[in-house]
């Protein structure tokens, strides 16, 4: 019996063994840490309060943190008002962009509506300020003159691009007003009556640089009127007096009335004045400038380049100083594509006019300059050199661009019937390629690029 106890002893040890071995890698090893675990002691007793302290600062804060949390209307509000206010934004805008872009005009199509036209062309025509005044030269030096006769004087007009060097067309008068047949004749009379006034007061020891000063200051002496002792004497205005009856007493010698009058004329100082032959007076531009569609009263400099020798062709040529048009200016009237052919512009057809009528009094709002559009229709056939339309126009229209129902050119404006609306001729288009032809030239280079 001992023996079977031994053997089942034995037995007994036998299968516990496996289950020993099966469990000693791993279990021992997280026997021993979590023993090492056990035995951790804090070496500096202030780090559990400092945890601690950390732990409880982290817990107070925290309600703060979740009261933002909690408060997500607010965030949802400010959200949708920023979302409608930049969807706002984004809509008006595209909305000005879509009506006040100008967009480039494909060749040969037709604008069939004056809004169309108005909006293609309205930034290639300007407004047109000219300051003119009287000016003479005398022995060679010009000065301008401040006198009530020959004050400073300011016209306005239209002109249109017609290259991107900065050339314009307008009207001769425009340019050129002392020379139109209007006014040419009481310009030159003018002139001619002052010449003759500077000539009476304007003595040979003033010096050039006392001219201006010394005209203004004796003006009110001057006189254009020729005395009867010949051409180049001038008076003052002052008759002799009538000489009634001379008594003579027998008791006093007779007095020589003439010898004394020599006496006293040999006394005054006699001075020598400038000849009229070496005084020119004629008018002359001061200063020529444009203002741009919807700019702020900012003029542009300019030159005059050319005028129309033929009065009867009422045209001239404008460039800005920087000869380059603006980069706002998208399209410019072209000449290539004017209507050439008069006699195909029949009665009864449109006339769209782009203009400054009135100058700055109807061009300047409180936005800036602004061109208006009026239009009528042809009612003449052309005679080869003008045609007449009815479109509403006055002062400060002369130059301005027309065109025809499809945007092409047609005319220059440039006259109308005084204090009659709807009777006003323009200058033909094909006149300004018989003119300027080198702007054609270019007007086609510029088109082909």
């Amino acid at each position: 019996m001992d023996h079977e106890k031994n053997e089942s002893n034995h037995n007994e040890l036998d299968q516990n063994k496996p289950q020993q071995n099966n469990n000693s890698p791993s279990d021992d090893i997280l026997e021993q840490k979590n023993h090492g675990s056990e035995n951790l002691i804090p070496q500096n007793p202030t780090d559990e309060i400092t945890t601690e302290s950390v732990d409880q600062k982290s817990q107070e804060t925290l309600p703060v943190t979740e009261k933002k949390k909690r408060n997500p209307y607010k965030i949802a509000f400010f959200s949708l008002g920023g979302i409608i206010l930049l969807g706002g934004i984004s809509y008006f805008g595209y909305q000005y962009y879509k009506y006040h872009q100008v967009e480039p005009i494909t060749e040969n199509v037709c604008l069939d509506t004056d809004t169309k036209i108005y909006d293609a062309y309205k930034d290639a025509v300007v407004m047109v300020k000219h300051r003119y005044a009287f000016f003479a030269k005398i022995k060679g030096k010009e000065v301008q003159l401040n006198i009530p006769e020959a004050s400073e004087q300011t016209l306005f007009g239209t002109a249109f691009f017609v290259d991107k060097k900065g050339n314009m067309i307008s009207n001769s008068h425009v340019l050129q007003p002392w020379n139109s047949p209007e006014n040419i004749d009481q310009i030159n009379t003018d002139a001619s009556n002052i010449r003759r006034k500077i000539a009476s007061i304007l003595t040979t020891d003033i010096s050039e640089d006392g001219y201006e000063t010394f005209i203004a200051s004796n003006w009110g002496n001057a006189s254009s009127e020729y005395s009867d002792e010949g051409e180049g004497d001038y008076h003052g205005g002052e008759g002799e007096a009538d000489q009634g009856e001379e008594f003579v007493t027998s008791d006093e010698p007779a007095v020589d009335s003439t010898a004394e009058a020599v006496d006293i004329a040999a006394s005054i100082p006699q001075k020598d004045y400038v000849s009229e032959e070496d005084i020119e007076v004629y008018m002359k531009t001061i200063d020529i400038s444009v203002a741009l569609h919807n700019s702020a009263e900012e003029f542009l400099p300019c030159t005059i380049e050319k005028v129309s020798e033929d009065q009867s062709v009422d045209l001239g040529v404008l460039q800005l100083t920087t000869k380059e048009t603006p980069n706002t200016v998208v399209n410019i009237i072209s000449l290539d594509n004017a209507v050439t052919d008069d006699q195909s512009l029949r009665p009864g057809e449109k006339a769209v006019m782009i203009g400054y009528p009135l100058g700055e009094d109807l061009a300047q709002t409180i936005s800036g300059i602004k061109v208006q559009l009026y239009d009528g229709q042809i009612s003449k056939e052309s005679d080869g050199t003008k045609i007449q339309y009815s479109v509403t126009s006055t002062h400060g229209a002369s130059g301005s661009p027309i065109f025809n129902n499809c945007g092409q050119l047609i005319a220059v404006n440039f006259s109308g019937v005084e204090k009659v609306q709807g009777y006003n001729f323009g200058i033909i288009a094909k006149e300004i390629n018989s003119v300027y032809p080198f702007l054609a030239a270019e007007a086609k280079v510029d088109h082909i690029n």
